[in-house]
């Protein structure tokens, strides 16, 4: 079997397992950057332990297309998906024992989180306020990640019929994991979210002008575009306004388990970066 073939299997895979559209994104692109470092018509049968560790110690898994040295983080992801991948062609009968087998994470340190700074948010929303209307699709959608802290595939997953704005709830069925959850709404952002529905009792919240739902890349592009607009320097993106929703609860609460539970992380491990990303609280207290 081809290795290119391999891989729409191992996607195809992925997304019967339920998982995003994001991961599956990450998976073809991360498994592709192998295939083109080999060559589409190779062979699985050729995939051993050696030629992933050649390849993962080559410049095309350690620089970017510009030549420059990726991240850490960036190197592991790209080592846990071909670690996956290995699995997949293993267990699926494609090869008699897993070549990803001996693949390890780097120990490297957590960056903080790129986040925008309370200014930032409120320049953002105003941004949007002004030129998007009080309506606006994108305004509604911008106000909801940072209200909110949603991934931007749940918030896109979000229906009218899943919204409580009396109690101030929504169902979120398109959550990470598969585990839907129930995330709390603020008045500000319920009565926000009643003016835009408006009449509307069923069908996506966030729709396009086909009267379809907007798509995780354009709502991306849009929430770049309006970050660029507001004169925001940090590069904008629908998982920055989470971090930012993940940095103003820290601050108000310090408390990580209250954040933990904000964000619907599945371990306190993946909330720790916000306590080690509070400087102004670091500067309080050493100043005190």
């Amino acid at each position: 079997m081809r290795i290119h073939d391999a891989r729409e299997e191992f996607l195809l895979q992925l997304e019967a397992n339920g998982r995003s559209e994001h991961t599956r994104l990450q998976y073809r692109r991360h498994v592709g950057a192998l295939i083109s470092w080999l060559a589409p018509e190779e062979d699985v049968a050729t995939i051993a332990p050696t030629s992933l560790a050649r390849f993962l110690a080559s410049p095309a898994a350690r620089e970017t297309k510009k030549g420059r040295e990726r991240k850490p983080g960036s190197v592991n992801a790209l080592r846990g998906s071909l670690k996956g991948f290995g699995a997949f062609l293993h267990e699926a009968g494609h090869l008699p024992s897993n070549p990803g087998r001996l693949i390890r994470r780097a120990r490297c340190g957590t960056l903080p989180p790129r986040h925008l700074t309370a200014d930032e948010q409120a320049a953002l929303l105003r941004t949007l306020r002004r030129e998007d209307g009080a309506h606006g699709r994108d305004y509604m959608l911008v106000h909801l990640l940072l209200a909110t802290g949603l991934r931007i595939g749940s918030a896109l997953g979000l229906r009218v019929e899943d919204l409580d704005l009396v109690r101030g709830e929504a169902l979120v069925r398109t959550a990470k994991g598969d585990r839907p959850t129930t995330v709390v709404l603020s008045r500000e952002i319920a009565e926000h979210l009643g003016s835009y529905v408006g009449d509307r009792t069923h069908g996506p919240v966030f729709l396009g002008q086909d009267g379809n739902p907007i798509t995780g890349r354009h709502a991306r592009r849009r929430v770049r575009y309006w970050c660029e607009r507001a004169g925001i320097r940090t590069r904008g993106t629908p998982h920055v306004l989470r971090h930012s929703f993940g940095m103003n609860v820290y601050r108000r609460t310090h408390d990580l388990l209250t954040t933990q539970a904000a964000l619907g992380h599945a371990s306190v491990l993946s909330t720790t970066v916000y306590a080690r990303a509070d400087r102004e609280r670091l500067r309080v207290v050493l100043e005190a």
